[in-house]
């Protein structure tokens, strides 16, 4: 006679095969998604049915059930009522990221900041060409805002991406200015990890010196000068750029960086 423990035993820890479920579940989310991804399974193509897919990659019924449902949550596959599921039709079309994740060494900072460099130069022609007198307004705000909260490296590092969004307005293309949305979000590290303990004077000639180049931006929108807006947009990113890989190159042997906001 079975008894209850041997019962329990052979059925199983519910929270043990719960988690094997999930697990499983991963796996197989993983695998379709990559095949979705690579144009194996091509937009507008019908899936095997749940039942071909659990014997064939020889898992339950549930575990392929949440595998799809998960595949229609990240919008990769619809299903048809009566026909099956479906490859979306917009499934290879991948929403661009940066994710804190992607952020913890510096070297990804940098990355980024070459990115921005790229794209800030030509933003800041742009804003040159095309801002308004209300553009212009926006931008000596978000300027005179950086410089009251200038002691403050967390406010500061706001103030400058309100400076940046200002002037990704005045191009008075609303993809700029979405993408500076996007990435003042990204928490990176803080100016205090290259300034640290150092004096008062040496934070003051470091915010002084950021702030001479935010005023040769600015100056050069207002006088609607794309040429030199341009090249005081390049040299305000590169100066960004140089103080970046210097801390780079200092704390190569001290591992990851904990996680801030990049300031310029």
């Amino acid at each position: 006679m079975t008894s209850p423990v041997d019962a329990a035993q052979k059925r199983g820890d519910p929270a043990e095969e719960t988690g094997k479920t999930g697990s499983l579940t991963d796996d197989l989310f993983a695998k379709f998604e990559a095949r979705i991804r690579s144009g194996e399974w091509r937009a507008g193509s019908r899936l095997p049915s749940q039942k071909e897919i659990a014997l064939s990659e020889n898992v339950s019924r549930t575990v392929v059930r949440e595998a799809v449902a998960r595949l229609s949550a990240h919008g990769l596959t619809v299903s048809r009522q009566g026909a099956g599921v479906f490859v979306a039709e917009t499934a290879e079309y991948r929403a661009f990221q940066i994710t804190r994740d992607e952020l913890h060494e510096l070297s990804d900072v940098i990355k980024l900041l070459e990115m921005r460099l790229a794209v800030e130069t030509e933003m800041a022609g742009l804003a040159a060409a095309r801002r308004t007198t209300a553009d212009i307004g926006a931008i000596r705000e978000a300027l005179e805002h950086m410089i009251a909260v200038g002691n403050d490296p967390m406010a500061s590092a706001e103030a400058d991406s309100a400076f940046h969004l200002a002037i990704a307005r005045a191009t008075q293309n609303e993809y700029y200015v979405r993408f500076v949305e996007f990435l003042g979000l990204r928490l990176v590290p803080s100016r205090t990890l290259y300034l640290g303990d150092k004096p008062e004077e040496v934070h003051q000639s470091y915010a002084a010196k950021v702030l001479a180049e935010h005023d040769a931006i600015v100056d050069a929108i207002v006088r609607m000068d794309s040429a030199r807006a341009r090249e005081a947009a390049r040299q305000h990113m590169h100066e960004s750029l140089t103080r970046h890989s210097t801390l780079s190159a200092s704390l190569r042997m001290r591992g990851p960086l904990p996680a801030g906001r990049v300031s310029d």
